[in-house]
């Protein structure tokens, strides 16, 4: 009885269990960035916080005025940025919904929603081809030259509300295939020259994407909402739909894409926001 009872009880040999070191390796990188990354940021938010004597007791001499303090919460903004890009996979991929799931979109325009006047003169510009030539594509090209794609995905605004919404329109990565930017280029800019600020005074919008972002599977240059053309409230004739990245990424009423070696400027980035935007 007690050596039943001691086998049944006393401490058993761990269960042995294998890991291809391949993933293992990947697990443990990505393990160690993500903690560093987290180290930094809390540290520099910590730093920004604490008064002046004590940073300089700890050694610190940076004068922690608001000046440096947007200088520190801005180098771990960027380490941030970094640490989400070179954890980026193009075979992540964000949930799908069914149509019974979709939810009302609000119109969130940067400002001023632009006049519908620009709509008959539209036109899209592609620039820093391989071709060195630059190329004007109408809604009627893009729509009848690509196969159309389909989604229901989350749109998830930085202001904290997200939306499911039924988008149609071309894959990003058929146009790069169609027209292929410089070799050189890991960057495309994307402008709308028809964007307003809040007094409805002229105020182009502009964002980076990396080319990996846009070849992902689920970015679309969508033209279609809810089975129905864009309304001007919601980019028309086209705007740009990158699902893994925050709703500020996706532009509304694009004009314009410009393919560059450098990351090139980005309008919320500017004014303090992050450069990168993932989600």
């Amino acid at each position: 009885m007690n050596n039943k009872a001691r086998g049944f009880f006393g401490e058993r040999p761990l269960p042995k269990f294998e890991v291809d070191s391949q993933v293992l390796r990947r697990r443990t990188r990505r393990d160690v960035l993500l903690f560093g990354a987290g180290a930094v940021v809390a540290l520099a938010g910590a730093g920004s916080l604490l008064p002046q004597d004590t940073l300089t007791r700890l050694g610190l001499r940076r004068n922690m005025n608001s000046p440096g303090k947007e200088w520190l919460l801005n180098k771990a903004l960027r380490i941030d940025d970094n640490v989400a890009e070179t954890l980026y996979s193009p075979r992540r991929t964000v949930p799908t919904y069914t149509k019974s799931q979709v939810t009302p979109l609000k119109n969130n325009y940067n400002g001023a929603t632009p006049d519908p006047g620009y709509i008959p003169g539209w036109h899209l510009t592609l620039d820093g081809l391989a071709s060195g030539v630059s190329v004007a594509l109408d809604i009627r090209s893009l729509m009848t030259g690509f196969s159309m794609r389909e989604q229901i995905t989350r749109l998830v605004c930085v202001e904290g509300w997200s939306a499911i919404a039924w988008w149609a329109g071309l894959r990003f990565d058929d146009l790069l295939r169609a027209y292929p930017p410089a070799s050189q280029a890991k960057w495309v800019r994307v402008e709308s020259s028809v964007n307003l600020d809040a007094s409805g005074n002229p105020d182009p919008y502009y964002v980076s994407i990396d080319l990996a972002t846009a070849r992902h599977p689920q970015t679309l240059l969508a033209t279609h909402l809810n089975g129905q053309p864009l309304t001007v409230e919601h980019g028309a004739p086209l705007r740009l739909l990158v699902p893994v990245k925050l709703g500020l990424k996706n532009v509304k009423a694009i004009t314009k894409l410009t393919y560059v070696a450098q990351e090139p400027r980005d309008y919320w980035a500017e004014r303090g926001y992050s450069h990168y935007d993932g989600i």
